[in-house]
């Protein structure tokens, strides 16, 4: 791969492999030919509306398909719908209720099959409960918990009130729960005694009760029994979740999906910024409902009646919130979801799984693929995989030996492979294949879908009709993030500031000479770690946290399996001796100040970082040396001979990961 300059953007090399739709598979394909593209582009209001009539089912139709205050947007104004109810009642209603939502397995190997008619019973149970806990309309409820069926349960009990939920990922750390509560002010937190996690129990429960203990605004908290090992416990404060549920009587849960305005909240979810300070993305409810309904049944051509769908994501993530819970479930069909591993107790438990419940639509990350890459093709091919017959990529790009090991060894070279871009800010899929009308270049994520327009510009704010440059979109989507939560004018600085009446979050992107969108990574601090976005100053905040750090900077840079690692240079204070077991505590004391996901790989002690003669951090330089990168000029150090010296200490290694 090339490095594109001033971008630090990777440009994949050309490539020439395509492959256009199988005959077969386009026989009973939703979409075959243009004629969504055509719609979409002679009337692109007119067309969101169409999704949003034939997908969801409205209280009140809307006055105003949308209103546009640049960076405002409004979508389907006046109209009213309940999330839970189309998510769940209907389908009921419409004498499904016996059909299959979700095939759970736990990681230990226990199994619950719920169906729609289950599903209602428990989000009104829920609701109730959440109810008689002072949890009302407008309110928010912040849920921390494993991949349990009681996650969506509580999610869609939320929707169903009108309270905002804020999912907050089990993997992070206390004080990152800590931050999301008080930031968005939850009455109740949801969480669980524990998860588990290749073999071991995830301390929910643990950490809940150090995040709450300075959240002044958590009134009760509910815990789920997921692993049955003793916890502390508040008998002011914490409730049991089944001793709540069985407490509500028949009465209680005749709680009514409220109609609510389409542009009411829905939930808050937090994701990295170029400060420490998280940022509470805020997602409403009609036009994000449309899109992800409308995108996860295009992209993934889903046939509810048939189809057995596996998004193997994690709903603390924006992947889970709209492709295993909103999008699946608003279009009625059966998914699959896993608490645990990939890894446990064997390295073919993913297969095993698609095998069981003979998925045929598989939605995973590109780390996953690398993953399973390295672990040989063995474990695949002692299960029958036969069932799949549409693959899906999200969380970063993947780039094309990886899409080519996917598409032949898991779906046997037969199944269309959907590259998707998207983002928590987008709530939902905007750049992808349709899998019975585009032909696929490994590595592509294609065109932008019906109704979204995106281009590629260079630093002027020039649109580019090829070439690289920066990914922007130029008008509103109706699942959009409609700001930051209590911070409008850091929403419009973070978006919409870097080109001038277009939306623009940090990808890179280019386009080649058949107008396919080739996406080529981050352009800002934002690092990308398994597809998951960690701030570069949450992290050196947390370093420098520790006592015995003077200055700390990050980058991410290339990794095989996770995408990118972090990689963190650190000048200790005075006195501290600097070797691995010291490289180690600061390894451990990062998981804990924020979690497992941003822990950096490898630590590398300095005498001094490469800094401008303002004093801002070379943090280039530093990507430099974490990938071995020839240095370029550096004449505008303040002192050339640490860059050398940081070089030298990188060779050797640093405090590495095992």
């Amino acid at each position: 791969m090339a490095a594109t300059d001033p971008a630090t953007i990777e440009a994949y090399q050309l490539e020439g492999r395509k492959f256009p739709p199988p005959e077969e598979f386009k026989k009973d394909a939703l979409v075959v030919d243009p004629w969504m593209y055509d719609d979409a582009d002679r009337d692109w209001q007119g067309f969101w509306a169409r999704q949003a009539l034939d997908l969801l089912d409205w209280s009140k139709e809307w006055d105003t398909i949308v209103e546009w205050e640049l960076p405002f947007a409004k979508w389907f104004v006046g109209g009213q719908l309940n999330v839970s109810y189309n998510c769940v009642d209907r389908h009921v209603e419409a004498g499904k209720g016996e059909k299959v939502a979700f095939h759970w397995e736990g990681e230990p190997g226990d199994t619950r099959t719920i169906t729609y008619a289950d599903l209602q019973v428990e989000v009104r149970r829920f609701a109730a409960v959440l109810r008689s806990l002072g949890v009302a309309k407008g309110d928010r409820v912040a849920i921390y918990m494993p991949m349990i069926p009681e996650l969506p349960v509580a999610m869609l009990a939320c929707a169903r009130l009108g309270a905002a939920h804020s999912v907050v990922f089990g993997g992070f750390s206390s004080d990152s729960l800590r931050d999301r509560i008080n930031d968005a002010e939850a009455k109740v937190l949801i969480t669980a005694d524990g998860g588990w996690r290749r073999g071991a129990v995830i301390p929910l429960k643990e950490n809940a009760d150090a995040a709450v203990a300075d959240t002044p605004s958590i009134e009760s908290v509910v815990v789920v029994r997921r692993t049955d090992k003793p916890v502390a416990w508040d008998d002011a404060r914490d409730r049991w979740y089944h001793d709540l549920m069985a407490a509500v009587t028949d009465e209680d849960a005749a709680v009514a999906p409220e109609p609510m305005d389409a542009e009411q909240l829905l939930y808050l979810l937090y994701t990295s910024g170029t400060t420490a300070k998280p940022k509470g993305i805020m997602h409403t409810t009609g036009g994000y409902l449309t899109q992800v309904a409308f995108t996860h049944k295009y992209v993934f051509d889903l046939h509810a009646d048939t189809d057995v769908y596996w998004c193997a994501a994690d709903i603390g993530w924006v992947t889970g919130h709209s492709y295993i819970v909103y999008g699946p479930l608003a279009n009625g069909a059966t998914s699959v979801m896993y608490e645990g591993s990939p890894d446990f107790p064997q390295k073919d438990r993913w297969w095993s799984i698609v095998e069981r419940y003979k998925v045929s639509i598989l939605y995973m990350a590109p780390t996953a693929v690398r993953t399973f890459m390295k672990w040989g093709t063995e474990y695949l091919q002692a299960h029958d995989l036969s069932s799949l017959r549409v693959l899906g990529s999200v969380g970063e790009p993947i780039n094309p030996e990886a899409w080519m090991w996917y598409h032949e060894n898991v779906g046997g070279g037969r199944c269309p492979l959907m590259d998707t871009w998207w983002q928590t800010e987008t709530g939902a899929i905007m750049i992808s294949p349709l899998p019975g009308a585009t032909t696929l270049k490994p590595g592509s994520a294609t065109f932008p879908l019906p109704g979204i327009a995106a281009e590629v510009v260079d630093d002027k704010g020039n649109a580019c009709a090829t070439g690289g440059g920066y990914l922007t979109l130029t008008r509103p989507w109706p699942s959009m993030l409609r700001g930051i939560y209590g911070d409008p004018e850091r929403y419009k600085q973070t978006y919409w500031s870097r080109f001038d009446g277009r939306y623009f979050a940090g990808d890179g992107a280019r386009i080649d000479d058949e107008g396919y969108f080739w996406l080529m990574g981050r352009v800002d601090d934002v690092m990308n770690i398994s597809g998951h976005r960690v701030s570069t100053t949450e992290v050196e905040s947390a370093l420098v946290d520790h006592p015995t750090v003077a200055e700390a900077a990050v980058v991410g840079a290339k990794d095989e399996t996770t995408g990118q690692a972090i990689i963190a240079f650190v000048t200790l204070k005075g006195g501290v001796e600097a070797d691995k077991e010291h490289g180690e505590a600061l390894r451990r004391h990062v998981t804990k100040k924020i979690g497992a996901v941003a822990r950096p790989k490898t630590v590398i002690f300095t005498d001094d970082l490469p800094k401008t003669r303002s004093g801002k951090i070379m943090r280039r330089l530093l990507r430099d040396v974490a990938e071995g990168r020839d240095l370029g000029d550096t004449t505008t150090l303040a002192d050339a001979s640490v860059v050398d010296e940081i070089k030298r200490r990188a060779a050797g290694g640093g405090s590495d990961e095992e």
